[in-house]
């Protein structure tokens, strides 16, 4: 979606104070690109992933690029790279395919995390899928599952961490919907547009565009930045609700927010 996205991931890298940089990607076009994306010291791949399915995977996106996404991850698991996988859960797409898509994680040492579909843009169509469902799957086809030791964890998010004896990856679990976390929750997301948003249920945020096309110095411009991002961290909402339609004020789909 961005053209130079290497070069992008480059000049984050040299930011100081920035310690990891990841991209979030369906993959189509990841094994073309991963050696300049390794050469500009990308940290982390998460690949997009909501099933293995040709046909139905055509069928959500439009295209028959399934092949595509498994080379890029078998490029990914080869290079080295920290690397997982984000499924999307809900009963009309994925119900039938936890065990299968939980089983990429026995060969390849990637972390599968299953994402409760939220109901913003896109995901009003479906029904997501309760991740105590998912987990109860799990324990029925692998009864000595257990929580990943917390130490472990990779990053800072959201999600916990289950490992089955004999796999070489984890699988996670992401609960927006029934396991709320927003009391744990320390993300500001930057759009592509520029706005900084306090959470996902809201369309709340503050527009920057207009401060980093303004002509005020580069000190100027930091100390105005510094202060922004500060009020963002104490606006964020105590708690969404996404159980509660009627409280979501976020109309826009989640690839014009950016995830």
């Amino acid at each position: 979606m961005r053209r130079g996205c290497e070069e992008c991931v480059r000049m984050l890298k040299e930011i100081p104070g920035i310690e990891t940089v990841m991209m979030t990607t369906n993959g189509v076009l990841l094994k073309e690109h991963l050696p300049l994306l390794l050469d500009s010291g990308i940290d982390g791949i998460n690949i997009s992933l909501d099933t293995l399915s040709r046909e139905k995977y055509r069928k959500i996106t439009g295209y028959d690029g399934l092949e595509k996404v498994l080379e890029s991850l078998q490029a990914c698991v080869d290079a080295g790279i920290k690397t997982k996988i984000n499924v999307a859960a809900a009963r009309e797409i994925n119900e039938s395919e936890i065990l299968e898509l939980a089983r990429i994680s026995k060969d390849y040492p990637v972390d599968v995390r299953f994402i409760e579909m939220m109901p913003i843009g896109y995901g009003k169509e479906f029904h997501g899928l309760d991740n105590r469902e998912v987990l109860e799957q799990l324990r029925q086809r692998y009864p000595d599952i257990c929580e990943a030791d917390k130490k472990d964890h990779a990053g800072y998010g959201p999600a916990k961490y289950y490992q089955i004896p004999g796999f070489l990856g984890r699988t996670g679990l992401i609960s927006p919907i029934h396991g709320k976390f927003c009391d744990e929750c320390n993300r500001i997301r930057l759009t592509s547009t520029g706005k900084l948003k306090f959470c996902l249920c809201y369309e709340d945020g503050i527009e920057l565009r207009s401060l980093v096309r303004s002509r005020k110095s580069p000190e100027q411009e930091e100390e105005e930045l510094r202060r922004i991002f500060r009020e963002a961290g104490k606006r964020k909402p105590k708690e969404h609700h996404f159980e509660q339609p009627e409280m979501i004020s976020e109309t826009k789909r989640m690839n014009e927010i950016g995830g």
